[in-house]
């Protein structure tokens, strides 16, 4: 869409997020099919960025559906270059399955195909500048800090937290001018991967959104009120720790 189009749909009702163009991975989801739903109620023109085949267009989905397979990111290029903002939300919870195919599967889902989603992300938005800045929304669950029932899930949801964390630490005020991290750390609702879920999936997007437009970088969404005293002073004293070992190769 031209920028000149774009800007005409961004009215008062709308909202900041009417007519941005967000991408969501895992949208076939409970969350990703919430904010779908949240984000286009908003005016937002929503890209479900799914690996099933994907259903047929309706008022609650994505505006359109598109493909696509973990290890093979860079052929979502063309597709992420045409975004505003892109919302990492795809996983799995392989429970208590310790098999080491299951493992390299978590790892793969779960942490290295969403850091390899946001390093490119990054290269788009640093290529555009910061006349027309970017976020990325990753969502790490509250498992980076808590006990989740699933040693697999909780690996691989602390391994991609801390990448977070770190690239945070890195990065300078150009590159954090030019694209926006948040980072999303959510507790237990109801869905496919955990039935038992004491949040709908509804309610998280709402307070996701909410939080997100009050300009938070660290979004907690949890009934535990220990994560709202923890992950903060968690995530200080990573990247503190970060920050006074990292160093420039000379």
């Amino acid at each position: 869409m031209p920028e000149a189009e774009r800007m005409a749909h961004l009215t008062p009702e709308g909202g900041r997020w009417s007519g941005q163009r967000i991408g969501i991975t895992g949208a076939r989801g409970a969350l990703g099919g919430a904010l779908c739903r949240v984000l286009r109620q908003r005016g937002a023109e929503v890209i479900g960025l799914t690996h099933s085949p994907p259903p047929s267009l309706t008022d609650n989905g994505p505006n359109q559906w598109i493909v696509w397979q973990c290890g093979h990111e860079e052929q979502l290029e063309a597709t992420l270059t045409e975004l505003d903002i892109l919302v990492i939300n795809h996983g799995i919870n392989p429970q208590g399955d310790l098999d080491p195919d299951t493992v390299d599967r978590a790892l793969e889902i779960n942490a290295l195909s969403s850091w390899r989603l946001l390093r490119l992300f990054e290269s788009i938005a640093t290529r555009r500048g910061a006349e027309q800045p970017s976020e990325v929304w990753v969502n790490t669950s509250e498992a980076e800090i808590q006990p989740a029932l699933s040693p697999v899930y909780e690996l691989s949801k602390r391994l991609i937290g801390q990448l977070i964390s770190l690239r945070g630490t890195q990065r300078g005020a150009v590159e954090r001018e030019r694209l926006r991290i948040r980072k999303l750390v959510l507790g237990p609702f109801r869905s496919d991967l955990n039935p038992i879920g004491l949040m709908t999936a509804g309610f998280v997007a709402q307070q996701v959104i909410f939080q997100a437009g009050l300009d938070l970088n660290l979004i907690i969404v949890t009934p535990n009120p220990l994560t709202y005293l923890l992950m903060p002073m968690h995530e200080l004293a990573r990247r503190l720790y970060s920050a006074m070992l990292s160093r420039r190769d000379r």
